[in-house]
């Protein structure tokens, strides 16, 4: 659990920035804002405003949330994860891309019902203009104005967007990195770097309109609280394209990619080393005693 949660700690708050970025490019404008009912601005031009309005300051608001949340969910996620991977047979020796996708969104319905009120922050604080003064003052007025339910708003398009993800992430991952060994004879962590950010890059791109929704359902609280008629996830999305078409699906997904290929990298990276470490830790342990 303790690799898990340095690996999730890091990959997030290492990432927060491109994430900041992606929020942005996906998210409503806020009423009276004079832009364009989405950015349709480049990723180049969205980190450009940012600087210019914000600072770096802006590109990390919200990291407290993340950074408080990301360690103990991600623990539980790869304790379940491993939990389930040695249940399912994942462990034989071979490739098991389906033992590890089931074993994957098992520890994602765990995981998400932690961290969907952490992101749900998070973004509130993310967006141009947010009316809080930081993580705790967007958590009180949140709770005081809309209730328990608007961290959980989401969450259903959540489980939704990350069982499929997380399907793909960990198979892809997992394979990759079974395919790699077997041509490099070893483990090690440029195999592990590679896997992780291949896996993380193709199932982040694939589910790009999932995270349109996701984010759409969690910001607009203060964007615009009466848009969305549903919170269930394809009404939702129906209304985004019969409204904004297709192309409102794919906002951010240049960010969302970039920041999950070294996202995934370093997590996978950190969580193998962590784990090579304790196992090492043990032994000399489990030596020294006898």
């Amino acid at each position: 659990m303790l690799a898990g949660s340095v690996a999730g700690t890091v990959e997030h708050t290492a990432m927060h920035p491109v994430d900041t970025i992606k929020t942005r490019m996906q998210a409503l404008h806020p009423p009276g804002h004079a832009g364009s009912m989405i950015s349709r601005s480049s990723l180049r031009e969205v980190t450009r405003t940012v600087l210019a309005k914000d600072g770096v300051a802006g590109l990390y608001r919200g990291v407290g949330a993340v950074a408080a949340g990301a360690g103990p969910a991600h623990a539980l996620h790869f304790a379940i994860y491993e939990w389930a991977k040695q249940g399912l047979g994942g462990h034989r020796e071979g490739l098991h891309p389906l033992e590890t996708a089931a074993a994957g969104c098992v520890a994602t319905v765990v995981n998400d019902a932690l961290m969907t009120p952490v992101d749900s922050v998070k973004q509130r604080c993310q967006l141009e203009g947010s009316p809080y003064r930081g993580v705790m003052d967007a958590a009180r007025q949140m709770l005081r104005h809309e209730g328990v339910g608007a961290f959980f708003k989401s969450y259903r398009t959540t489980l939704v967007m990350n069982v499929p993800f997380t399907a793909m992430h960990f198979s892809v991952y997992e394979t990759a990195k079974r395919l790699l060994c077997h041509e490099l004879d070893d483990e090690t962590l440029r195999v592990q770097l590679v896997a992780g950010g291949l896996a993380g890059g193709c199932a982040a791109a694939v589910t790009t309109p999932l995270d349109v929704v996701k984010t759409r359902l969690q910001t607009c609280g203060i964007t615009d609280p009466a848009k969305y008629e549903h919170t269930a996830v394809f009404p939702t999305l129906r209304q985004i394209v019969r409204e904004e078409g297709m192309q409102a699906l794919w906002q951010g997904i240049k960010p969302r990619v970039l920041f999950h290929i070294p996202a995934a990298a370093v997590c996978w990276g950190t969580y193998e080393s962590m784990k090579n470490v304790l196992r090492g830790s043990a032994g000399g342990s489990t030596t020294t005693q006898h």
